[in-house]
């Protein structure tokens, strides 16, 4: 299955070079399992850091518009060495992040490797911005990491809410301007939170943000569809350029880029 290759001081030259050798190295690091162990890995999360030249040739070679074929390969290869890996088990390929201290470089490629199992959770950090487009917040823009914990949305800095207690708004509207995109805008209306287990940051709706009150939508950048938070117990996945809609008017972006 598995290419040798001679070329040790080169970058892979095709896509099927990219994908022997991811393979190979997660053959390697799954052989530490063998024998039934694999049944407490939850996960694999495979790292990638190249070019924008060259991406197109990995994004392939991960078959990224197909996600479940390369996972099937990582299957074939764990059935062959009797690793048992569990019915539920997770693959996750992240493209441009920077390698957690936890993960194994992989040899011959820019890519390292972290098997997740029921012990052992990786540590992962982020940082994203919020841009405001259409209201009036404290600030244009506001900038988000992953160790800020919950980040609360809403209109006015320190707002009393339903029970008489106050809730602080790190990204807050005010309603004592002329702008009237804010006033659509609920004291309680959303948060944010950093999941370490995706690595990424979820928008929560709050209590002021769903029907029947106040609204949170999304727009979503790379497919254009809008979605709606019905419920503040499921979250929303942001990514890049997805633009959040805040009662009426009011709209943020979330960007990995600062822009301008």
């Amino acid at each position: 299955m598995f290419k040798i290759f001679s070329r040790d001081n080169e970058s892979p030259g095709d896509v099927k070079e990219v994908r022997d050798i991811l393979l190979r190295g997660i053959k390697e690091n799954l052989q530490k399992s063998e024998g039934g162990e694999g049944s407490n890995i939850k996960g694999i999360n495979l790292f990638i850091n190249i070019g924008s030249n060259d991406k197109h040739m990995y994004e392939s070679a991960v078959y990224q518009d197909t996600p479940e074929k390369f996972k099937d390969e990582v299957q074939r290869i764990a059935d062959d060495f009797d690793i048992g890996l569990p019915a539920n088990w997770q693959l996750e390929v992240n493209f441009d992040e920077k390698f957690p201290p936890e993960a194994v470089k992989l040899e011959g490629i820019n890519a390292a490797l972290f098997i997740r199992t029921k012990d052992h959770v990786i540590q992962r950090s982020g940082s994203a911005y919020i841009r405001v487009l259409n209201g009036e917040a404290e600030k244009p823009l506001y900038h988000i990491k992953s160790d800020d914990g919950k980040l609360n949305i809403g209109r006015e800095k320190k707002a009393q809410v339903d029970g008489g207690f106050f809730r602080i708004n790190h990204i807050a509207f005010p309603c004592d301007i002329d702008n009237e995109h804010n006033k659509y805008i609920s004291r309680q209306h959303a948060h944010l939170e950093w999941n370490n287990e995706k690595g990424c940051f979820m928008l929560f709706a709050d209590e002021g943000g769903i029907p029947p009150g106040n609204k949170v939508k999304i727009r979503s950048a790379s497919s254009d569809t809008l979605i709606k938070l019905h419920s503040s117990h499921i979250g929303h996945q942001l990514a890049e350029g997805d633009q959040i809609i805040l009662g009426e008017t009011a709209v943020v972006e979330f960007s990995y880029k600062k822009g301008k």
